[in-house]
């Protein structure tokens, strides 16, 4: 089987549009209770408003991170609706770090389009992006379940490891020297605890079995860095337009990704070139580019950094085995997490 082959594109689960028409309303009503100035950057981050201000057509992101948290709450017999403060909390947390990570990646482009800080600068970007947390923490604290301190304390902790991945991911970039190991540690914080959260969020907010809840958070953590893989490997790999960013932009930037951590730790002569075009202080030209990508592949990065995400599928798929879920929910978290793996953007 190619690479090609077990990349194939998956069809949006119905559970994305579902989180979509729900946690909608939820988000515009915590949105509308901002000030002009940092609801107009939010709402243009999310794809609501142009840059003018005016209502456009864009429909931000997937909103896997709340369509999680809406079917853990059903996972263990739960109405969706009792979790939507824990999935919109986790809406505005995910784009808290979205905004903040443009700037210190220097993306200029998200989802097509100008990023944040791109159109109305650093300062009013990362004021927007720190607006969310407190925002995040409200909508938790005004619902109305027993478990709403239990479940804000969760998403705090995990809000902490995310911003503690994020320092990691920064203090490796530019770096030669990074082990795998190292690298599944700062993305198993960067990005799976977030998604270990979202996964558990609802089932803790509706009072679900506290041995239901750890098996819905293992299932995310693993998700979490299989998503993280395929990420990277959008990163190299990833069609410009579906990825709204440049092709091979982790390379251009130098990212510690796991393509580029695994292609410079290669003992032959394709690691060796790698290490020595990455530890260029000027930028790279596009011919050094392609020569990148050329040497990555030469060191079987690619394969290597799409097993992994097969790999932590697996375990993924192998925690919900381990809770007494509902049927339905379960298919529709496997299927959301078979789509995570497979996506092209």
């Amino acid at each position: 089987m190619t690479t090609a082959d077990t990349h194939a594109a998956e069809p949006a689960p119905k559970s994305l549009a579902r989180a979509r028409m729900l946690v909608g309303p939820a988000l515009a009503a915590a949105s509308a209770t901002l000030s002009p100035e940092l609801r107009r950057v939010v709402e243009y981050h999310w794809g609501w408003q142009d840059a003018d201000g005016k209502p456009a057509a864009q429909r931000g992101g997937k909103l896997l991170r709340p369509a999680l948290a809406l079917l853990s709450a059903e996972a263990v017999g739960q109405p969706v609706e009792r979790a939507l403060a824990a999935a919109a909390a986790l809406e505005l947390i995910h784009d808290f770090t979205l905004l903040h990570d443009d700037v210190m990646d220097r993306d200029r482009e998200r989802r097509g389009r100008a990023t944040a800080w791109a159109v109305f600068g650093i300062g009013p970007a990362l004021c927007a992006g720190d607006a969310l947390v407190p925002l995040a923490q409200r909508v938790l604290l005004a619902d109305e379940s027993p478990a709403r301190v239990a479940a804000l304390a969760a998403l705090a902790d995990a809000t902490e490891t995310v911003i503690a991945g994020q320092a990691l991911d920064l203090a490796f970039e530019g770096r030669c020297d990074i082990a795998v190991a190292d690298y599944v540690r700062m993305a198993s914080m960067k990005t799976g605890a977030l998604l270990g959260c979202a996964a558990s969020l609802g089932a803790l907010l509706t009072e679900g079995p506290p041995e239901a809840v750890e098996a819905l958070a293992e299932f995310g953590r693993s998700l979490g860095l299989a998503f993280q893989a395929v990420d990277d490997w959008l990163g190299i790999w990833g069609d410009p337009v579906r990825v709204g960013k440049p092709a091979a932009s982790d390379l251009r930037q130098r990212k510690a990704s796991l393509p580029i951590v695994i292609g410079a730790a290669h003992e032959g002569a394709a690691g060796t070139e790698l290490r020595a075009l990455l530890a260029q202080r000027e930028p790279l030209s596009e011919r050094e580019v392609a020569r990148g990508v050329a040497l990555l592949e030469a060191t079987d990065a690619e394969a290597r950094t799409l097993e992994l995400a097969r790999r932590e599928l697996e375990r993924a798929l192998a925690s919900l085995e381990r809770g007494a879920f509902e049927p339905v929910a379960r298919e529709a978290l496997r299927e959301l997490a078979v789509f995570v793996v497979a996506r092209e953007s």
